[in-house]
C-alpha cells in the first residue's frame, strides 16, 4: 500500500508544469523506493510522428518525448502497464494559413505553412503480456491532458524565413481520449531490462471546440525503456 501512495505522489509530481524541466532527476531520486519484486519503475523515451486524421490536407509532424513508466505484475508473466509521458507533443504540419484578421499579417503569410503543436501529458492504461522474457505485447485506453497548444506561421521570403506563433489554448478541450497499442522486446532476458519498441496511438476525441474544425489526433512512436533504481541481484533474477 506504501508503494501505491508513493506512486500516486510522484505521479502527481512530475506532471505539475512547475517540474517539467526537473522530471529526470526526480526520476532518478525515486527509482529505489518505487521499485519493488512486483514493481518495475523507470524512464521512457523517443521520437513520435505525430498526425491529425480528420484533417486531409495535414502532414506528419516529428516530435521527441520523454517520461516515465510502471509496470505492476499481475500475473507470471502479464503487467498492468502504466505512467506519465511529461513532454510530448502530437498535432501536424503542412497546413495552409488562415486569416487572423490583420490584413497586413495575411498578405504576408498568405503563402505560408501552418503548423499545430499540441503539448499533452498522456496517461497510459495498458494491458501487458510477455513473451520468452523478451517480448511483450501492450494495449489499452490512453488519456491526454493537452496544454499550452500553439499554431506556428512558417513562411519562406523577405530576405529569410519568418515565423509567428500564437496560443491557441482557447481552441481546444483539455482531454484528448484514445487507444494505444504496442510492441516491445527486451535488451537481457530477465524481468527488469532496457527494452526497445513500437507503438500507435489512435485519439477518438475531438479535441477542439465546437466552433472549430474537427481535430483527432494520431501518432506513431518509436520508444526506449529504462528501469531505474534496479539493483544487480534484482536484474539477475530470471521469472
Amino acid at each position: 500500500m506504501k508503494k501505491l501512495y508513493r506512486i500516486i505522489i510522484f505521479s502527481i509530481i512530475v506532471t505539475t508544469p512547475a517540474a517539467l524541466n526537473g522530471q529526470v532527476l526526480i526520476s532518478l531520486l525515486f527509482g529505489d523506493a518505487l521499485n519493488t519484486e512486483k514493481i518495475e519503475f523507470g524512464l521512457i523515451g523517443g521520437l513520435n510522428r505525430s498526425y491529425v486524421r480528420t484533417i486531409s490536407d495535414a502532414e506528419g509532424m516529428n516530435n521527441f518525448n520523454i517520461g516515465f513508466y510502471f509496470h505492476i505484475q499481475t500475473m507470471k508473466n502479464s503487467y498492468l502497464s502504466t505512467g506519465v509521458l511529461v513532454k510530448s507533443n502530437v498535432g501536424a504540419t503542412g497546413m495552409p494559413t488562415y486569416s487572423i484578421g490583420d490584413p497586413d499579417f495575411d498578405d504576408v503569410y498568405s503563402e505560408g505553412v501552418l503548423t499545430k503543436k499540441i503539448p499533452v501529458f498522456y496517461v497510459p492504461i495498458l494491458f501487458q503480456q510477455r513473451f520468452n522474457q523478451r517480448w511483450y505485447i501492450e494495449a489499452g485506453p490512453q488519456l491526454g491532458l493537452i496544454h499550452q497548444p500553439s499554431d506556428i506561421f512558417d513562411v519562406e521570403g523577405y530576405g529569410g524565413d519568418l515565423t509567428y506563433t500564437t496560443d491557441t489554448r482557447g481552441q481546444y478541450q483539455y482531454i484528448d481520449f484514445g487507444f494505444y497499442g504496442g510492441l516491445g522486446f527486451k535488451v537481457l532476458k530477465r524481468q527488469k531490462s532496457t527494452s526497445i519498441g513500437v507503438g500507435y496511438y489512435i485519439g477518438l476525441s475531438d479535441v477542439a471546440k465546437d466552433a472549430y474544425p474537427e481535430i483527432k489526433n494520431s501518432s506513431f512512436y518509436l520508444f526506449c525503456k529504462i528501469p531505474i533504481g534496479v539493483g544487480k541481484d534484482a536484474q539477475d533474477i530470471d521469472k
